[in-house]
């Protein structure tokens, strides 16, 4: 794939576009391609703000035990789930979520589905002061990206899973099985894995591709109109790798360079500021020309607006995990467990997958996407080579010393 975008003129990616196929954050393997699963081995975990933890203090091995309320899932059948944008299956005309609805119909649980995830620190921000005064947050279960999961398992404000409610858990793919920021998967199990990328819109570019950082944060035509992400590991780590640097062995030299960088991009003019998922829409209408941004949530966009096109830049792209967690006090934890289990079928999953565009975790996927639509396998978005997982990069862990160091000077410059 190297460094050519994915754009209108891919015909391939046009028509699974035009079926209505492709929506939010995945990218299945390809037959002919080497497993998700096998590349994050590799890597030694994944990570959407790709961290596998915070050093030895992000493992499970030094958590606290999370406080549970009272199940009351046998009496009220409910589960209240809290996720990003687009991150999931939609109905034809936008009005329905068929997977969850599947979901309803067959174990009589009703989902209440909040997407108000739009940044993981800012989610953090809403739910810490419930759960550090022992309150309940409203929620059973949400997605939070493998860095946050370290964190919240540190800090004992997630529980372990009863994976006797989760018997699906089987089809985990290994290489998922024994991360470094949860050991074992006590805590945790993934929803999807994906990449951090550049997005751009043609009609507000002038009709040209934006294929590089460097051409992100320097090209005069698109000053006052770049967005980067206030997730600190996608926007340092493209900027790192576009200076030369491999982001599984960085230095704090290496950061405060690409730091650096983007200070002079943002002294200039060049950017319209930082954003968390909301940057859908701003793209979409063109007030946002490119930017920072997750490869799902481009191909979702392309769908109404094929003016849009997508670049896994050729220096090389951030590879990431999000994961379901439940957080400590939910009054539904069965629930949640049980709509886990649910989407842990390889056909249910498939049936997502269609629409997120992302990396599933679910062993079988690949072949009950294959089983409805073989030609998808064509796409490089739904099924990477070999050649575009090799230039994936996973965000080293971090020790505590550097996570707060280098959370507060990237803090300082998006909201300064």
């Amino acid at each position: 794939m190297n460094d050519k975008s994915f754009d209108r003129d891919n015909p391939v990616l046009r028509a699974a576009l035009l079926r209505g196929m492709v929506s939010r954050r995945s990218a299945m393997m390809g037959a002919a391609g080497v497993s998700a699963a096998a590349f994050l081995a590799a890597c030694g975990s994944a990570g959407k703000n790709p961290s596998s933890g915070s050093g030895a203090s992000g493992t499970a091995s030094a958590a606290r035990t999370a406080a549970a309320a009272k199940d009351m899932s046998d009496t009220e059948k409910i589960v209240n789930w809290s996720n990003w944008q687009e991150y999931i299956d939609v109905s034809e005309d936008g009005k329905s979520r068929p997977s969850l609805d599947a979901f309803t119909k067959k174990t009589g649980i009703k989902v209440n589905y909040t997407e108000d995830y739009n940044d993981n620190d800012e989610f953090y921000a809403k739910v810490r002061p419930l759960l550090e005064g022992g309150t309940d947050t409203g929620r059973d279960v949400w997605v939070s990206t493998d860095w946050m999961v370290a964190r919240l398992i540190r800090q004992g404000y997630v529980q372990k899973l009863d994976m006797a409610n989760i018997p699906n858990a089987k089809n985990l793919e290994a290489s998922f099985q024994n991360v470094e920021f949860d050991p074992g998967r006590q805590y945790s199990l993934p929803w999807q894995a994906g990449f951090g990328c550049i997005g751009y819109n043609t009609k507000a570019t002038g009709g040209k591709k934006i294929e590089t950082i460097t051409q992100l944060l320097t090209d005069p035509s698109l000053k006052g109109k770049v967005t980067l992400l206030t997730e600190m590991r996608d926007t340092m780590g493209l900027v790192m790798m576009e200076q030369g640097k491999d982001i599984s062995k960085f230095t704090a030299a290496d950061f405060e360079a690409a730091l650096a960088m983007i200070q002079q991009a943002k002294d200039s003019g060049q950017l319209k500021g930082f954003t968390g998922n909301d940057y859908t829409d701003g793209l979409a209408k063109g007030d946002i020309a490119a930017c920072v941004a997750w490869s799902g949530d481009v191909a979702s966009l392309k769908v109404d607006s094929p003016e849009l096109g997508l670049t896994l830049p050729a220096a090389g792209y951030t590879l990431w995990t999000d994961n379901f967690v439940v957080p400590a006090l939910a009054k539904h934890k069965k629930n949640a467990e049980k709509l886990i289990d649910y989407y842990y079928d390889p056909k249910v999953m498939a049936e997502v997958e269609a629409w997120v565009n992302y990396i599933p975790p679910v062993a079988g996927t690949r072949a009950a996407v294959a089983a409805t639509d073989a030609e998808l396998g064509g796409n490089q978005l739904i099924f990477p080579s070999a050649e575009t997982l090799a230039k994936a990069q996973v965000f080293r862990p971090l020790t505590a010393d550097e996570e707060t160091k280098f959370a507060k000077a990237y803090s300082a410059l998006t909201t300064a």
